[in-house]
């Protein structure tokens, strides 16, 4: 898509998804506070649009047990989905299907599931369906949830059912079917261990590989979540998948450190040559956050997290479907779905833009703008340990030419 065709985005929003997501324990009433700035800063009105974009704003379908049992196990959903036990906290199920600690129960979880669940597939569909070009839902991206256990603040996997949704083959204007390439790009803090264990090793197949999952991630000893796939795996190894990748990051990664690492993504991505992106675009890496973990800053320039997005949405040529996860520091993260928004709207905002006057105003001070600057924590990553990551992408982006090569 070049940058004079129109370009269609969907936003998916509702008042029963944001009063469902605000209820989320780890993040109470952050589903309110994002979509009330993007309201507030005029880009859910179409009129505001520029002429080669096309907005159109989007209720969330419900996802029904069919849509929820594309991945989870009957037993979790029965679990989950009944709203008898949104307070049995005590419940000895509770702990089998992980609905403790850091993923308690509470009312309105079963609604919350079906919405969020409901809403990342609905922007999908949009995708999958050629009814847009980007599509958002900033209450999805929930990429630790399983099967059937709860973790890491996700109660169902959206990001994996959308995986599957786009993965489908669909019929092209030219009457013929094909099957998309998919890529799944995760910029959240955490690793996303849930996603890239689902579909690891699934490129060995007579057909070839379809999806290829990219974590961008923390991780050192003790950090959630523990897992080998979060590392630099050894691409010589025998089992080593090529197309489930992790690309860790120590302490102060800040954009300069995403600078040096971005060239390394798109080659990935100009190796396996998407149709979709999937791009969880977690913020709890960004400055500010109270992991207190990365430097990042939101549209300070060259590497951050903006500019990273602006790339993806402007420059890769594929379709996108854009998602939330982490993010702690509420009004940071409002502020930056609220300018991601406005990238994939080809209107960016100011990076010094006022706060516009709405209900959540004060919540926006002492800056009162939109920009969330780096701080002064020092960058761990080294020149050493940034050039290793160039060579060994080199290596892996290589892999994956090379087994493209082989597939019709």
């Amino acid at each position: 898509m070049s940058s004079e065709d129109v370009r269609r985005v969907c936003y998916i929003v509702s008042n029963e998804l944001v009063k469902a997501s605000s209820l989320l324990p780890s993040n109470k009433n952050r589903s309110l506070l994002v979509h009330a700035l993007v309201k507030a800063s005029g880009l859910l009105n179409p009129a505001n649009c520029r002429d080669n974009t096309h907005l159109q704003v989007l209720r969330p379908v419900l996802a029904d047990d069919k849509e929820l049992g594309a991945y989870h196990t009957q037993d979790y959903l029965q679990f989950v989905l009944n709203p008898a036990h949104a307070s049995a906290a005590d419940d000895t199920n509770c702990a089998e299907f992980g609905l403790e600690e850091d993923c308690p129960t509470f009312v309105g979880l079963s609604d919350y599931v079906r919405l969020v669940a409901g809403g990342t597939l609905t922007a999908a569909t949009a995708l999958r369906e050629d009814r847009a070009d980007v599509a958002i839902c900033w209450d999805g991206g929930r990429h630790h949830a399983r099967k059937s256990e709860a973790s890491g603040f996700c109660y169902v996997a959206d990001c994996i059912l959308a995986l599957l949704t786009l993965k489908r083959m669909h019929r092209c204007p030219d009457s013929s079917v094909r099957r998309p390439r998919v890529m799944y790009l995760d910029l959240d803090l955490h690793f996303s261990d849930a996603v890239s264990e689902a579909f690891l090793d699934s490129s060995a197949t007579a057909l070839g590989p379809q999806i290829l999952t990219l974590s961008i991630h923390h991780s050192t000893p003790g950090f959630f979540p523990h897992s080998y796939l979060a590392t630099l795996r050894d691409p010589s190894a025998d089992r080593f998948d090529p197309f489930t990748l992790s690309m860790p990051l120590d302490r102060g990664a800040t954009d300069a450190t995403f600078a040096r690492i971005w060239p390394s993504v798109e080659r990935v991505k100009e190796a396996f040559r998407p149709e979709v992106l999937i791009v969880q675009c977690g913020v709890d890496g960004l400055a500010g956050d109270s992991h207190a973990i990365w430097n990042w800053s939101l549209n300070d320039g060259e590497g951050s997290l903006g500019w990273c997005v602006d790339r993806i949405c402007n420059q890769w040529g594929c379709k996108v479907l854009m998602l939330g996860g982490g993010g702690y520091n509420h009004p940071n993260a409002a502020r930056a779905w609220t300018y991601l928004t406005s990238i994939a709207l080809r209107r960016p905002l100011a990076r010094d833009a006022d706060i516009p006057d709405h209900a959540a105003f004060p919540l926006y001070a002492p800056s009162f703008t939109l920009d969330v600057p780096a701080g002064n924590a020092p960058d761990q990553n080294g020149d050493a340990y940034l050039d290793e990551i160039t060579t060994y992408f080199h290596e892996v982006a290589r892999m994956i030419e090379e087994r493209m090569s082989t597939c019709t």
